[in-house]
């Protein structure tokens, strides 16, 4: 399964948020969206790149762009992680897989040298048209929310 590239048009997505309440891509027509995709909930890697886009929130809100993270945790498990660490970020709960599959996210891992499904961290800017315009694949924790702010203010 091929994923969104730049240029193309974002899938739109309907998942719930933290606190339960249903989020679509298109209730954000008009602003950039920064969709990103992380493994789970409070684990060293996830928590660091949470608290590092909501200490970055109100630079992207500036620039009219929403920040909407998404894992396979469900909603209860974002609203604990939320209040643990204070995040200013929505969290939107894709249980089911199916918003991973179709941005390509949910991928054959491998760690000790055992294979098994999970989502790559990876993020997609949406400009305000609705279309794709960078993604980041493979990401690594450091300086990313930096560049992601840096491709924001460059649209």
């Amino acid at each position: 399964m091929t994923h969104p590239a730049i240029g193309d048009k974002a899938p739109d997505i309907s998942l719930p948020r933290d606190g339960g309440e249903m989020v679509s891509l298109s209730d954000f027509a008009g602003k950039k969206v920064v969709l990103y995709f992380y493994p789970k909930d409070d684990t060293p890697g996830c928590t660091k790149e949470a608290i590092g886009f909501t200490e970055s929130v109100d630079d992207f809100a500036a620039l009219d762009t929403v920040i909407l993270g998404i894992s396979k945790d469900s909603v209860k498990k974002h609203d604990k992680f939320i209040a643990k660490h204070d995040l200013k970020i929505a969290l939107l709960s894709d249980e089911d897989g199916d918003v991973c599959e179709r941005y390509g996210t949910w991928v054959e891992k491998n760690m000790y040298g055992k294979t098994y499904m999970g989502i790559e961290r990876a993020t997609y800017l949406i400009d305000a048209e609705g279309k794709i315009a960078q993604v980041w694949r493979k990401v690594r924790v450091p300086g990313h929310v930096d560049a992601v702010l840096d491709a924001v203010r460059a649209l």
